[in-house]
């Protein structure tokens, strides 16, 4: 049915959906065939693991969302349709949009991944290389670049000192591998001249920031002189490095670490020292210990803490909670003294309000570094002051408050200190936007402790918090919500016959036109089920997924293929749901003109046997709408 005629008076306004531009044909993807082999290659339940701990419910898995505060698993995965779904996000797909949300790249980049982690070769198609090619060029030239570091490392004279020093430092060559330690030598040039004996082009060095300029000299090493720490992103895949000067080369430089800048690979912000090395780790104990230096972890790995990590040369933030909370329930931040405990303390309660995590911090004593500590006392001994000493970052917050106070007799320091703890309290839910209720509760909670430990009336604290908060004028930052496709309840009625009853699409093709379907999303799908169709492929929910690649029409699709499910349409009969498609059609079109020619007829300028006619039809129209009816909404 290609549409029922609208007969009005010539230079009567038309609207609604007569106006819409017709939306071009969407044809299949280009990569449909190595898109079904990848598919067949990657179970998305291994897949989402390697981001997310998932754990079986029923015939399915859940785990944690990471695009919501999720604290009761929300995330979705089925494996027998292999596509994942959270539906207090409202968004879901299938492998290859899922990795377009986790890793926040298009469909191509999305594509190109998958392939390698399936070891699947993806066509050429020609012309000027694409984003996602580049890009994973870089990757390339970052895994040749920690090649050739750690064999230098590990087999060149030129890294005697370097080894030494390692090895003063209690780290075993066992470490060395499996961190991809390595050195760069002393001479500006030296990765230079290996690019070119490699023929890498030395630009793409440039852009992951190994080569720098100079002064003197096109290019130099960044990292010359130094023992280079492979920093890794979650896949295992190198982006960027730590260098730390040699003690006998620290004249040639002042700066004692020196880390890679910001490039297409690499963000500080979002990435964690030993990450990939830790999740196996974070699985089994639900708990990251989180230290500040990069032999820190090595250290702690080698002495069977496997569960540690460490920032990149910047303080713990939201940014680092947010990546953890995907792994584990508890975060321990392990702090080497007091005075650097006390420095990081308001900052360590902030994320504590906000973040809705079990956040403790542990202080080693004797002013000594994680690495130290281990190497002095042991794997018994650090588990002992993980036991002993580790406390939670309220109690810790007000420990460093009340330093030096006395807690009985200096009622002056001690309203300080609570005032203190108040602001940083009443900031911390604009960290994260909407003050929630899980939220509300977690502060009425810390209220009651800080009453307790403070011997201050609670109702007294949360007046106190009220007129901080009011107080703040700093702008509420509201968080990105994912874009949510709608569909009105004919839509969605068809869309569900479409995936439930595959075998009715010729029915639907006799009757429908992809005109026919005033919304963009289900024209889309529409179309490339009736390109299925054309091209002999069965037509089915799998098919749809890989013959569209936009992350938002595969979230219409699992939307509405467990919508269909759940009122077991493939069960119903085929022909009174197909009549019911089409009296609802019909009596939406008649409803529309039944509108244009009320409206034809508010507008005025007829003459009066136009104006006469319009009303005939207008009274038969509503005649005939009796006749229909509409199926049911949703």
């Amino acid at each position: 049915m290609e549409g029922l005629a609208i007969l009005l008076p010539p230079g009567t306004e038309v609207t609604a959906w007569h106006t819409w531009e017709r939306i071009s044909t969407m044809p299949l993807s280009p990569y449909s065939d190595v898109k079904e082999q990848i598919r067949q290659a990657i179970d998305i339940v291994d897949l989402v693991e390697r981001y997310i701990p998932l754990r079986r419910q029923g015939r399915g898995f859940v785990g944690l969302c990471p695009w919501h505060d999720d604290h009761h698993p929300s995330l979705q995965v089925n494996p027998e349709r292999q596509c994942f779904r959270c539906f207090v996000c409202d968004i879901g797909g299938d492998i290859f949009s899922f990795v377009m949300r986790i890793e926040n790249v298009e469909f191509p980049e999305a594509l190109a991944m998958l392939a390698e982690m399936a070891g699947i070769p993806l066509p050429r198609t020609g012309g000027k290389p694409s984003a996602t090619d580049r890009k994973q060029e870089l990757f390339r030239v970052m895994a040749w670049a920690e090649q050739q570091y750690h064999a230098c490392l590990l087999e060149s004279s030129e890294a005697a000192t370097a080894r030494q020093y390692l090895r003063e430092r209690g780290i075993s060559e066992e470490s060395i591998r499996k961190f991809r330690l390595g050195f760069s030598p002393l001479q500006p040039d030296w990765i230079l001249r290996r690019a070119r004996r490699d023929q890498i082009d030395p630009k793409l060095l440039v852009t992951v920031g190994i080569l720098t300029s100079a002064q003197t000299r096109d290019w130099i090493d960044r990292f010359r002189g130094r023992v280079l720490f492979s920093i890794r992103d979650v896949q295992g895949r190198a982006v960027g490095f730590g260098g730390r000067v040699l003690p006998q080369m620290a004249d040639t430089t002042p700066a004692k670490y020196v880390n890679s800048p910001e490039t297409p690979l690499f963000a500080k912000s979002r990435l964690l020292y030993g990450l990939d090395l830790a999740r196996e780790a974070f699985r089994r104990t639900r708990t990251a210990l989180v230290m500040e230096g990069y032999t820190d972890v090595i250290m702690a790995h080698q002495h069977g803490f496997s569960n540690a990590v460490a920032v990149l040369g910047t303080a713990l933030a939201d940014s680092h909670l947010r990546l953890l909370q995907r792994y584990v329930d508890r975060v321990v931040l392990v702090l080497d003294g007091d005075e650097a405990g006390r420095r990081r303390a308001a900052q360590v309660l902030e994320l504590f309000v906000a973040r809705q995590i079990d956040l403790q911090v542990l202080t080693l004593p004797d002013d000594l570094d994680p690495c130290d500590y281990l190497l002095r006392y042991g794997a018994a001994g650090f588990q002992e002051a993980l036991d002993e000493r580790t406390v939670d970052a309220l109690d810790h917050a007000f420990a460093a408050a009340t330093y030096g106070v006395d807690l009985e007799n200096d009622v002056a320091g001690v309203s300080r200190a609570t005032d203190q703890l108040l602001s940083v309290i009443a900031k911390a839910p604009a960290r994260l936007g909407e003050h929630s209720a899980q939220q509300q509760a977690r502060e009425w909670k810390i209220l009651s402790r800080l009453a307790l430990l403070t011997r201050i009336d609670e109702g007294v604290l949360r007046r106190r918090l009220e007129e901080l908060r009011r107080g703040q004028t700093r702008p509420r930052v509201v968080p990105a919500v994912p874009s949510r496709p709608t569909l009105d309840g004919w839509h969605r009625t068809f869309l569900e016959f479409l995936v439930a009853v595959p075998e009715g699409i010729r029915r639907l093709r006799e009757h429908f036109s992809v005109n026919d379907l005033t919304s963009p999303f289900a024209r889309q799908i529409y179309q490339a089920a009736l390109d299925l169709l054309e091209m002999g492929q069965p037509v089915d929910f799998e098919h749809l997924m890989l013959a569209l690649d936009d992350a938002a029409l595969h979230n219409v699709l699992v939307d509405v293929e467990q919508t269909a499910r759940e009122k077991k349409v493939s069960e119903q009969n085929p022909d009174e749901l197909l009549d019911g498609l089409l009296r609802s059609h019909t009596a939406r079109i008649a409803q529309l003109q039944a509108s244009q020619l009320a409206h034809a007829l508010r507008k005025g300028g007829l003459a009066p046997e136009e104006e006469l006619d319009l009303l005939k039809r207008i009274m038969d129209q509503q005649k005939n709408r009796q006749k229909w009816s509409e199926p049911t909404e949703g």
